[in-house]
């Protein structure tokens, strides 16, 4: 374990960490959001520092307040650009009370400044409460998802979601650009819990955790998206829609990209034994996508992926389950085989005394080839206020 959080009183230094990944900066630190914890209580922006000695010190760049335009309860993970800025989405508030991009800059000083680059909810066709991570393109504009909102009259509850673009103008203004308005109309999925995914031809990749039709629930069991840049826009197909026998239900991860052009993520329900499954999209020669199922969690002992997967160098898949192994979580490791199948290993579980419960992140890999991740609660410090009998999340690192 290398942070427990609410170690500060109040939890000044952030609880429950947000299901985004944790990132690197190039001397060895990491980056992250706490979802809730702060000096007011609407979440963090952290960074820990490796002391040296095995251990790793913790600071607060940014506490983010309801009171002010900036957002608060940031839920998902952090980009760079080549400057060394932080990029992330808070959830709710800002100007409209519909979330908001922002960007933390380094200061000389040690001190980082916050900027407000978008609130949401402007008007009734706007997207609101932006639940994932941001991209960049090659130009600099930033792409995401907002889990609500859209094209008004809403046809689901609160909106069905949006995929936006944001340009920087050279005033210091970023300019907003709906490029798909998802609908409940029977074909179209609806409510992106995820960020986006660029493959080699400028093509924009997601996923949805609802629609189309009445399955999982009467909410339809999720799709993954692909939209095209044309002369008139962007073009939305839907490459697979979930809810088949033995298929997943409800991808609540984005996707990854091998070098291939196939893409590996997660579905939180469904499979062969119930509980979820890691999936594959191979894309046709007619532009139909082919999907496999690699991996049904449950007999396993595993059960419900909400986080993405990420490849090492031999071509295996590590991930996460938020549930399972001793109760609490598991991180799992796939391999292919020659026969086309792969052996799932369960590397750690979560839930033994002082250890973290309920990952819901994903992961990510240092030079050396150890894994870093975030359980949401779970940890050595206990506050009644703010995280119950369960611990306010930990930072953790799993060695080979």
């Amino acid at each position: 374990m290398l942070y427990n959080f609410c170690s500060a009183e109040y939890c000044t230094d952030g609880s429950e960490p947000g299901s985004g990944s944790l990132i690197f900066d190039a001397s060895g630190n990491l980056y992250g959001t706490t979802f809730k914890g702060g000096a007011y209580d609407s979440g963090t922006v952290f960074e820990l520092s490796p002391a040296g000695n095995g251990t790793w010190t913790e600071a607060v760049l940014y506490s983010f307040d309801s009171g002010n335009n900036v957002g608060c309860w940031p839920s998902d993970g952090l980009i760079f650009d080549a400057a060394g800025d932080l990029y992330g989405t808070a959830s709710v508030c800002g100007a409209y009370n519909a979330g908001t991009v922002f960007e933390l800059s380094p200061g000389g000083n040690g001190t980082w400044t916050v900027t407000a680059l978008y609130s949401f909810g402007s008007t009734n066709n706007d997207g609101a409460t932006p639940s994932a991570g941001l991209i960049f393109d090659a130009a600099g504009d930033l792409y995401g998802t907002t889990s609500a909102g859209g094209e008004w009259p809403y046809s689901c509850h609160d909106g069905c979601g949006t995929v936006f673009e944001l340009t920087p103008g050279t005033n210091g203004q970023w300019t907003e650009t709906i490029l798909h308005n998802f609908t409940n109309d029977g074909k179209d999925g609806y409510w992106p819990w995820a960020g986006l995914v660029f493959d080699g031809a400028g093509n924009l990749f997601g996923t949805t955790t609802a629609g189309p039709g009445t399955g999982c629930l009467g909410y339809g069991c999720g799709t993954v998206f692909e939209l095209t840049p044309g002369a008139n826009g962007w073009t939305e197909t839907v490459v697979h829609r979930f809810g088949k026998a033995k298929d997943g239900a409800i991808p609540e991860a984005g996707l990854t990209l091998d070098s291939a052009g196939n893409f590996y993520s997660t579905t939180v329900f469904g499979g062969a034994s119930c509980c979820g499954t890691v999936f594959e999209l191979t894309p046709g020669t007619n532009g139909k996508w082919t999907e496999k199922v690699l991996h049904s969690f449950g007999k396993d002992g595993n059960s419900l992926p909400a986080a993405g997967v990420i490849f090492d160098a031999a071509g295996d898949l590590y991930g996460t389950t938020s549930q399972g192994g001793d109760g609490s979580g598991t991180v799992f490791k796939l391999t292919p085989g020659r026969s086309g199948k792969w052996t799932d290993t369960i590397l750690h579980r979560f839930g033994k005394g002082k250890d973290g419960i309920w990952p819901f992140d994903g992961l990510v890999f240092d030079s050396a080839g150890n894994l870093y991740g975030t359980t949401q609660q779970g940890g050595t410090n206990y506050n009644s206020v703010y995280c119950g009998n369960y611990g306010c999340g930990t930072v953790f690192e799993v060695t080979p």
